[in-house]
């Protein structure tokens, strides 16, 4: 004999159904799969009319259209974000467009600089001298630490 493929009917637990739209098309499939006495013998009779205490079908719309309305609410919010952040992205893009065009400080001809402006490039170069040359004598301490004595740089 040929082994069984499936298990067959099987007991399951009565549990409520904890996501609200998921009770609620289990609940509406039920309802649409059992119809009343009255709404068969009405399509026997080709009436098609609807029971009319029979709310459940209108309550499952109602509770789509609800939903439906806050999705949509969520999307316009989303699509206001992408606008802003699109908006945001332009500014900053011109921003830095605007900063690739302006020549840098020290490409700027010394003759269009005041005195201020001059003592401050002066006061930057210095400390862009300090640091160069104290990442030098790092780095020639640590390569000369495995083969000869280290060699120190000063500032002036």
């Amino acid at each position: 004999m040929a082994a069984k493929k499936t298990r067959g009917r099987q007991k399951i637990e009565m549990k409520k159904i904890e996501n609200e739209n998921d009770r609620m098309i289990a609940f509406s499939k039920r309802r649409s799969g059992h119809p009343s006495l009255e709404a068969v013998a009405n399509r026997f009779l080709g009436l098609n009319q609807e029971h009319p205490n029979d709310n459940t079908h209108l309550l499952v719309e109602a509770h789509c259209r609800v939903r439906i309305s806050e999705l949509n609410q969520q999307h316009n919010e989303l699509l206001r974000q992408l606008d802003e952040e699109n908006a945001r992205e332009k500014i900053l893009k011109q921003n830095r467009k605007g900063k690739e065009t302006q020549p840098h400080w020290w490409e700027t001809p010394v003759n269009e600089i005041n005195h201020h402006e001059l003592l401050q490039m002066d006061a930057a170069v210095d400390d862009l001298h300090k640091t160069f040359l104290a990442k030098l004598n790092e780095k020639t301490a640590a390569a000369s630490s495995s083969m000869a004595p280290p060699m120190y740089f000063h500032h002036k």
